[in-house]
């Protein structure tokens, strides 16, 4: 397992709205992470869909991968994911073929089925609601539209067409996993929010994978959620800010990313305990030393191919300080396992 301990880190950043900001500051912070990540050598940085959620600033996500790839140079940039049924896979082809085309060699398409968002925010999105039974056909789609054009080839995507955009399938159940297998496309799994299936997805999708043109073995991302600080006892109060968003999810208010609290039971009931810290089960929290070997010992039983990481943290500065110790964190594993 040695060498899985030198798989790339990459970033997961959700455009969180902190109290007292605007969507404004959370897209200017979505660049300066950007920057900062590239510079620390983390792999990718991914955006995510949502909808009518006043805490995520990401809802158009292919402008906001513009803009983060035309902010840096080398990191690649891309979804996590896109909610296809959401969309046409021509107009998503058309964006991703543009971004593509603007940014060669830069760009991951992360695909998820699940709507991001509520019942309602889908009539508005005008989003058939049996569209998420046609995915696998819409992966299919968007996969030929991003290929070469065929003879006879009447409906093109311009750009896009070619272009050939990676693409993943998202997921936190055995759905995504049997897909991303049977398409022979990477994985990238939900365990910073969803992890009840993690192992499983994981054994499913290995078993089942079947070559493809764009990947010949299973390739598997893992997403967790990371806060570092210098010391145990700071990270775990700057972790009260997620800790109070997952209970308000459980209570059924979404708002806007709270600043960390002392007193983090006095905040939640033993049920919305109870719920938050299993949805949180695959967090790491602490100082260097701390969420190292809490990694290594997460790496070792998932043999994940990389990480993907998510810090949903209230302070700007604080949660740079989190992805520049973690990035000290990955240079010292690969170090200390040889590459």
């Amino acid at each position: 397992m040695a060498a899985d301990h030198a798989i790339p880190f990459s970033v997961l950043d959700l455009a969180h709205v902190p109290q007292g900001s605007t969507p404004a500051d959370a897209l200017r912070n979505t660049l300066d992470l950007a920057r900062h990540a590239e510079r620390w050598k983390y792999n990718r940085y991914w955006l995510a869909e949502h909808h009518n959620m006043v805490g995520i600033a990401s809802a158009a996500t292919s402008v906001v991968i513009g803009h983060v790839a035309a902010g840096t140079s080398t990191i690649r940039v891309g979804s996590g994911g896109i909610m296809l049924p959401n969309h046409s896979p021509l107009v998503i082809a058309e964006q991703f073929g543009t971004l593509e085309t603007l940014f060669p060699g830069r760009i991951d398409l992360g695909l998820g089925r699940a709507p991001g968002t509520d019942q309602m925010t889908l009539r508005a999105l005008r989003r058939d609601p049996e569209a998420a039974e046609n995915f696998p056909r819409d992966v299919l789609e968007l996969q030929a539209l991003l290929g070469p054009v065929q003879p006879g080839q009447r409906v093109r995507a311009v750009p896009g067409a070619g272009t050939n955009v990676p693409l993943w399938i998202l997921g936190s159940s055995l759905f995504g996993a049997q897909l991303a297998a049977a398409f022979g496309l990477p994985y990238a799994f939900a365990s910073h929010f969803a992890p009840d299936a993690l192992m499983q997805a994981l054994e499913v999708y290995r078993a089942g994978f079947q070559p493809s043109e764009q990947l010949d073995r299973p390739y598997a991302m893992v997403g967790v959620n990371v806060v570092a600080a210098d010391t145990d006892a700071e990270a775990k109060r700057l972790f009260t800010s997620p800790q109070q968003s997952f209970a308000n999810l459980v209570r059924g208010t979404r708002g806007l990313l709270p600043p960390p609290i002392d007193d983090i039971e006095s905040y939640w009931s033993p049920m919305e305990k109870a719920q938050a810290s299993n949805m949180l089960s695959c967090s790491f929290v602490g100082s260097a030393d701390t969420v190292r070997q809490g990694l290594e010992a997460f790496l070792e039983r998932t043999g994940a191919d990389e990480l993907m990481v998510a810090s949903a943290i209230y302070d700007h500065g604080a949660r740079l300080r989190s992805y520049e110790i973690l990035a000290d964190v990955h240079a010292a594993m690969a170090a200390g396992r040889g590459g």
